[in-house]
């Protein structure tokens, strides 16, 4: 305990001389930091592949803790165009004069140190390090004991270049993979300003429940994709396709397809030979589990596998008698992530839009947009599910809070 608060509190007091630095100076030290994670790359990969061979071969979750070569210069190339985005502190957010004669001004400012907890991702230590700098907030990482070695690797390679830089290398802080930190952090509410995890359903309520710190989820991603009657299925099917299969251990990933009644025969027909290919296991309900038969990795499914978040190549099939029927499943499964509709009905195109209540809704497009850096925000922290400060991508602009500035000339009250 002794040992994490002095951690902690190293972190809490590096953010003061932050606020001194140059603009200019903090894009330099991202640039740096961007060139030396591709000089660095054997480095991490070697850390990485201490990680991966801890784990089960067969788990499909190694690919979200799995680094290589493109991948290091994805992350790279993302901490690039962080350092690009304009500062989002010191901005004149409100400027009057009240009639006391009192000049009121409000501004933005940054959080403070921003506590993260996460699971196998380690791209996340790049991302969240390289958006609290932009935005002058000092960062405490939680990272998963699964992504150890590679964490440990990077947080290293973060502080060797802030320290070559001129800047206070406690500005990026690594706690130990111990479960029992996530406890400590919670109740450090006199050196963490707001706590975000990233993760596990389990781990973003256990923290929500718990925590002393102020909370920014970014919640689970239980995405639904409704095939409606009038879509048009040569769009439909790849859309799905790509929503599942492209990357299924991500939150944007498709966890259940609900499909119209009136097209659920030649649309199954057409999306099971491209889920045999890519080995998609479905759970199918009464009526879809008749239209799948013969389908080779076909499940009876629960009512546990609608509302469930896959993370593999798994998939949940519906079948609905209408849009009032799909609305209603959304609404009580949804986490509130990312959801779709394949239509080519205008009305009903923007009825789902207004009506469904998610942080990110589509229409005639796959649900693996949601990232902000294809939002054109740069890298992000998660994606948030919540309605408060932040909602969807949870990225720079959302780093900052406001301090209100009155100048006066003598005026009492």
């Amino acid at each position: 305990m002794k040992s994490i608060q002095s951690l902690l509190q190293k972190t809490h007091s590096a953010t003061a001389g932050l606020q001194a630095v140059s603009n200019k100076k903090i894009q330099d030290v991202l640039r740096a930091l961007a060139t030396a994670l591709s000089e660095n790359a054997q480095q991490l990969i070697r850390a990485n592949n201490k990680d991966l061979s801890r784990q089960d071969p067969d788990n499909p979750n190694n690919d979200r803790l799995l680094l290589n070569v493109q991948r290091i210069e994805n992350i790279a190339n993302s901490i690039r165009k962080v350092a690009r985005l304009q500062d989002p502190t010191g901005k004149l957010l409100e400027q009057r004069r009240l009639d006391n004669g009192l000049d009121l001004q409000k501004i933005s400012v940054p959080l403070g140190v921003v506590g993260a907890i996460y699971e196998s991702r380690p791209n996340v230590t790049f991302d969240i390090s390289a958006l609290c700098l932009r935005s002058r907030n000092a960062c405490v990482l939680k990272g998963s004991s699964d992504a150890a070695e590679t964490n440990t690797t990077a947080v290293a390679l973060i502080r060797k270049v802030l320290r070559a830089e001129g800047l206070n290398p406690d500005l990026v802080c690594l706690l130990p993979a111990n479960r029992e930190v996530v406890d400590e952090m919670m109740a450090a509410t006199k050196y963490i300003d707001v706590l975000i995890p990233r993760g596990s359903d389990g781990l973003i309520k256990y923290v929500r429940n718990n925590s002393q710190v102020p909370v920014i989820e970014t919640g689970a991603g239980v995405c639904h994709i409704y095939v409606e009657s009038k879509a048009d299925l040569k769009k439909a099917v790849p859309i799905v396709v790509n929503a599942k299969v492209s990357r299924p251990s991500v939150c944007n990933a498709v966890d259940a397809i609900l499909v119209d009644a009136a097209v659920a025969v030649p649309f199954l027909e057409k999306l099971a030979p491209e889920f045999i290919k890519a080995g998609v296991e479905i759970y199918a309900d009464k009526k879809a589990h008749a239209l799948l038969k013969g389908y080779p990795l076909l499940h009876k499914a629960t009512r546990a596998d609608f509302g469930r978040e896959f993370l593999s190549l798994k998939c949940a099939i519906k079948i609905v008698e209408g849009f009032d029927e799909a609305i209603a499943h959304i609404a009580e499964h949804s986490t509130k992530h990312s959801e779709s509709i394949i239509s080519e009905n205008t009305k009903t195109t923007e009825n789902f839009i207004r009506l469904v209540d998610a942080a990110v809704v589509y229409s005639n497009a796959s649900t693996r947009f949601t990232d902000g850096e294809v939002f054109g925000l740069g890298a992000e922290i998660g994606i948030s599910t919540q309605k408060l400060h932040a909602r969807g991508p949870f990225a720079l602009e959302k780093l900052v809070s406001e301090k209100w500035i009155l100048r006066g000339s003598g005026q009492t009250r």
